[in-house]
């Protein structure tokens, strides 16, 4: 009975002493990340149009945000992320429905003080009066496109060939 189960162990021990280590050194070596990895948050502040379904998403609470309204749209005025109580869930980006949250590849969120640990995305006041986008002047010799729903529509202007 001691013979049996001494002989199994030593064969499992021989056989790992000759498998190939899986070991990684990390600093120097990184094993290759999913593509779905839920790392450290990132905010694309031109697409997000400041809706709260991310806040609204969160079971934990954690994103906090403050708007303003100038003139008629919603404009971001701070983005915070209290990770310390994230559970990286991904509810808040599947909840944005302009891409505007995502997950990034980034895994060192390592902070010493507590106070650190939180994520501020967005803080900048908002502006008087957001500027009107202004249609790209065409280059040189070549003439502005007509924009859709215009008279003629599918036409070339005049003066093309």
């Amino acid at each position: 009975m001691f013979g049996q189960g001494l002989l199994k162990g030593l064969a499992i021990t021989w056989k790992e002493l000759f498998t190939r280590k899986v070991t990684v050194q990390y600093p120097e070596e990184r094993l290759p990340l999913p593509a779905r990895f839920h790392g450290r948050f990132e905010l694309d502040v031109d697409k997000c149009i400041a809706c709260g379904l991310c806040a609204s998403a969160c079971p934990n609470k954690v994103i906090q945000m403050e708007r303003a309204k100038v003139g008629k749209r919603q404009y971001l005025t701070k983005y915070v992320m209290r990770i310390e109580y994230c559970m990286f869930c991904g509810f808040c980006v599947e909840a944005c429905n302009k891409d505007a949250l995502r997950f990034t590849h980034i895994i060192n969120m390592n902070q010493y003080f507590r106070d650190k640990v939180r994520l501020v995305l967005v803080d900048r006041p908002a502006p008087e009066v957001i500027p009107e986008e202004e249609p790209a002047e065409a280059p040189e010799g070549r003439a502005a496109k007509p924009k859709a729903g215009a008279a003629g529509k599918g036409k070339a202007p005049e003066g093309e060939g």
